[in-house]
């Protein structure tokens, strides 16, 4: 007899649904493979046939880390297409090329970590480039459809399973793991928590990912909001991933715990799933897992929710039904179609600021093509490696003729001598393969190794003329004339070995630094190690640190990444040798010229990127000076700003000019089409240009409303409003109709191209509220579409809008209220740029006094404030409020119903020593707080508080250290 088959396990059975498979897999492991699929490389499980599974592919803006692929615009840039239909073919691309990908190589992973919904609130934080737009409802817009793409349209299967990043009110690389982010209730619930809740509650979101800050004194992995907010707003499952490391630091960088166990516990229990940590080995927190196991800090019932969400995502993705997966062979790679749509990407990405009628270019235009940016495609650290290039220099090149066009990079071309009269020289390097940094990729390039396959740098009679570029702040790049940047590997030495500036920490940056007030000779500083430079017998490395040489930079990162070489050296004092200024260069190549292009902007991994904010808005001061020469050569001047955020410069002194986030691997092609009229321009500004650092708030100032920031509550002029955007065509807009139907605003105009040819434009609806009991958005998005109109057309638009957009959150009764009144409804071509107005009436919900007798007040449901800091009640939920850094904060709460009157305050008090003083309807009280152990150690003070019966407003003045939770009132 034969004997018969076993059984098929019900997890294995596609006819069943996942959640009874998702439990019958689950009940088939033991407590320790439970704890291993923890970690974000969790194991696999040989004897039930279960595979390894990682989370996390980084997938921005095209696949990321993993070598070649095809790389669309950044995040911000796609932003700017305002385009929702362009950017879920672009997620849909991307989760292509992932799937193609791992079918090649099983370390491309199918749970990606993108998009990037923090809100662009500051222009000064350094992963502006990451991000969509300042506004919660653009970026909800453009975020869904990415997400849509990445998931695919099939009603079971997932292609990916995207997680968003980054949970939550996270603005600043300034002290990220350690800084808390004061977020009152309206902003979370206005501002930061809106774009979060849209994207996930349209259905293509597998989960989250935890920031690194806190939020109201708490770290982001133990947020009460998971629960509180993401996991209601869907009935799926959703995987919460914590960024990388980010676990420890709640003890050893936060000491929010004292044991790791504890910290472990805590985030898992409020609803962390996969632990992002110590890279590949997941040993430490299975350890931590099962030692609060065996402190009855957690329950199994913990470890198997968060298994069971991590299961539910990985069946979803057809791991465990590869016959019935339709994604399984339907990956493509770099396709004539994602080319195609690289470009379209990039086009549409393109932001006319200003232009006096010099653009579009005439076929016979004479050129002059100058700036650090001409002959450049940047790639950020969230990019894969390009397979195609595209500059504006050789793409205006192949447009205009090459003979149509000069060039001139700007850079200032030196030689850097060394006390003993020789140069640096740069040796000849061996005949051997040059590849671009992490183009085998990498799981995590952060561990990268330098070249040390080449020479050191040496010295000679002559030396090397290296091309040297100041990126702002005086931090330095020096390129060889083969293209290579100098660079510091793990040994020490210098060489001529990277072909861009990037990695983790950035070793080819340098900074020249002064010895004595008016001498000639420098110090060069290397940047990655925070040492200067030296020269020896076996070549050019960095010093030692002595008491001497040992300064070190405050943009030094990581202080000490270099080997031991140079251990008894000491510093070298350069003399700089100008061979050529970059702006005597830009002039030669300005004067006869028709037009001169200046192309400035930033590299993505120097002065502002992950790790690193932006100190102003300044263009660095090197392409200040090229931009003058230009204008000063030629008055038909031109700037071109390719970056990854806002700059603020005078544009009344240009013939025009033009921005674009880093566009990929079509970067250049996009723009001389644009320059050249073969597209029009049609990107919008996905975030306010302010005009100067003083209209910024303070980088750690969260109160969107309070600090009136954003488009939506800045009272300034900026240098370019949200929504900018030109174009070579004129669009019309008439006969605006408003109506109130089916629990909807129904808003219809004509949009009419004017022009003699094809072009798009962005038609945007924003309102604003004209009485408002409380401070409201003096612009607020409600809608928009990117259209496409023949010369001559005519197109009538229409936009259902929910009256729920026009509530507010109303801290009185801890819910959203629409405010009964006249809006204004504004259509028109930017926030500022209003081309047709109407006000319309709406019936609401009227404000109604606060109940303090019955409910009394919670601290943190102020109306306003003046220098208060929210601060967490207990580890584990609720807020206080507390001066900031222990000075005097000033709480009013409005329309406070006492009732038939009050005798008596009672304040939940806790921290140091203070004083509270109360006012109301003429009555006041201070009370003394005289301390308590330990900030979450309340007591309960009372004094007498005789406020007579009706409505009035409570003021509370909070002095010191302590932390206020609520106040309650008695008769």
């Amino acid at each position: 007899m034969t004997a018969s088959p076993p059984p098929t396990p019900p997890f294995r059975d596609p006819r069943l649904p996942f959640a009874k498979r998702v439990d019958d897999l689950l009940s088939r492991l033991t407590r320790d493979e439970k704890v291993s699929f923890l970690h974000q490389f969790a194991p696999a499980v040989e004897r039930l046939g279960v595979a390894a599974f990682r989370t996390g592919q980084e997938a921005l803006h095209g696949v990321a880390w993993m070598g070649p692929a095809t790389v669309f615009p950044q995040a911000v840039g796609l932003g700017a297409t305002w385009n929702p239909e362009l950017v879920r073919r672009v997620g849909e691309a991307v989760s292509r090329e992932v799937r193609a990908m791992r079918a090649r190589d099983e370390r491309v992973g199918l749970n990606v970590w993108s998009p990037t919904v923090n809100l662009l609130r500051h222009p000064l934080w350094g992963r502006n480039e990451e991000g969509y737009s300042e506004d919660p409802l653009l970026t909800s817009a453009i975020a869904t459809a990415y997400t849509r793409g990445l998931r695919g349209d099939h009603p079971v299967y997932w292609r990916t399973a995207p997680v968003l990043k980054h949970w939550l009110a996270h603005n600043n690389e300034t002290g990220r793991d350690v800084t808390s982010s004061s977020v009152r209730p309206r902003v979370l619930h206005e501002y930061d928590l809106r774009a979060f809740r849209a994207t996930v509650e349209a259905g293509a979101v597998a989960g989250v990912m935890p920031a690194y800050n806190l939020v109201n004194g708490r770290p982001n992995h133990v947020s009460p909001h998971l629960r509180e907010h993401l996991r209601t707003w869907t009935d799926q499952e959703l995987l919460v991933c914590s960024d990388a490391g980010a676990p420890s630091n709640l003890v050893d960088s936060e000491h929010y715990f004292d044991t790791h166990e504890e910290a472990t516990a805590a985030a898992l229990v409020a609803g962390v799933d996969s632990f992002t940590d110590h890279g590949t080995d997941g040993s430490p927190i299975a350890a931590r897992v099962r030692g609060a196991l065996e402190r009855g800090l957690l329950s199994e019932a913990d470890v198997d929710t968060a298994v069971r969400r991590q299961l539910s995502v990985r069946f979803r993705l057809g791991e465990f039904d590869p016959d019935d997966d339709p994604h399984a062979h339907s990956g493509a790679f770099d396709t004539p179609e994602h080319r195609e749509l690289a470009r379209e990407a990039a086009e549409q990405a393109v932001v006319l600021l200003r232009n006096d009628g010099v653009l579009p270019l005439a076929p016979d235009t004479r050129l002059a093509v100058v700036g650090l940016l001409a002959d450049e495609c940047k790639l950020d650290w969230y990019s894969g490696t390009l397979i195609h290039r595209s500059t504006p220099l050789e793409a205006l090149y192949e447009r205009f003729g090459a003979e149509r066009v000069r060039f001139a990079e700007g850079v200032d071309r030196v030689r850097l001598r060394t006390s003993a009269g020789t140069f640096l020289h740069v040796p000849p390097a061996p005949e051997a393969p040059d590849p671009a940094r992490g183009a085998q990729g990498a799981l995590d390039p952060a561990l990268l190794a330098g070249r040390t396959d080449l020479p050191p740098l040496t010295t000679d009679a002559v030396g090397t003329e290296f091309a040297l570029v100041d990126w702002g702040d005086g931090v330095l790049t020096l390129r060889a004339p083969d293209g290579r940047y100098l660079s510091v590997a793990e040994d020490g030495y210098v060489r001529a070995s990277a072909d861009q500036p990037g990695g983790w920490v950035v070793q080819e940056t340098f900074r020249l630094e002064r010895r004595g007030e008016h001498g000639t000779g420098h110090l060069l500083r290397h940047l990655g190690t925070g040492r200067p430079v030296s020269v020896a017998a076996d070549g050019v490395k960095v010093a030692a640190r002595t008491p001497e040489t040992a300064e070190t930079p405050e943009s030094a990162e990581t202080p000490d990444t270099a080997g031991t070489a140079g251990t008894a050296e000491t510093a070298e004092v350069f003399e700089v040798v100008v061979a050529e200024h970059g702006t005597d260069a830009v002039r030669r190549a300005a004067a006869d010229a028709d037009v001169v292009l200046v192309v400035a902007g930033n590299d993505p991994h120097i002065r502002g990127r992950e790790t690193e904010d932006r100190t102003t808005l300044r263009l660095p001061a090197h392409q200040e000076r090229l931009l003058e020469a230009a204008r000063a050569a030629n008055p038909r001047t031109v700037l071109v700003l390719v970056s990854a955020y806002p700059y603020a410069f005078a544009p009344g002194r240009l013939a025009a000019a033009l921005w674009t986030a880093h566009g990929g691997q079509a970067a250049g092609t996009a723009l001389a089409r644009v320059l050249a009229g073969d597209v029009a321009p049609a990107g919008r500004l996905p975030q306010t240009w302010y005009a100067d650092d003083a209209d910024l708030p303070d980088l750690l100032d969260y109160d969107v409303i309070g600090g009136r920031q954003t488009y939506r509550y800045f009272e300034g002029t900026p240098l370019f409003p949200f929504g900018h955007g030109l174009s070579y065509v004129p669009f019309g807009y008439a006969d605006l109709v408003t109506a109130v139907a089916d629990g909807a605003l129904h808003v219809f105009f004509t949009l009419t191209n004017a022009g003699d040819t094809t072009a798009d434009e962005v038609a945007q609806l924003y309102t604003r509220a004209v009485e408002p009991s409380v401070p409201r958005p003096r612009r607020e998005l409600l809608a928009h579409r990117r259209v496409t109109l023949a010369p001559g057309e005519t197109r009538r638009l229409e936009f259902a809008v929910p009256l729920r957009a026009f509530a507010f959150w109303d801290v009185a009764r801890g819910d959203w209220r629409l405010e009964p009144g006249r809006y204004d409804v504004l259509v028109g071509a930017s926030s500022e740029d209003v081309r047709l107005r109407a006000t319309v009436t709406l019936d609401g919900e009227p404000a109604a006094p606060r109940p303090v007798l019955r409910r009394g007040l919670s601290a943190a449901d102020f109306d306003e404030h003046g220098g208060a800091a929210l601060v967490d009640r207990t580890k584990a939920a609720g807020d206080a409020v507390t001066p900031a850094s222990g000075g005097t904060a000033e709480l009013l709460y409005r329309a406070c119903d006492f009732g038939t009157g009050v005798r008596t305050v009672r304040l939940e008090l806790a921290g140091g020593a203070g004083t509270v003083e109360l006012s109301a309807g003429g009555a006041r009280a201070t009370v003394e707080s005289p301390g308590t152990p330990g900030p979450y150690d309340y007591t309960t003070v009372e004094a007498p508080l005789p406020v007579a019966g009706g409505t009035h407003d409570l003021r509370v003045t909070l002095r010191g250290p302590l932390r206020l939770a609520h106040v309650g009132f008695s008769g």
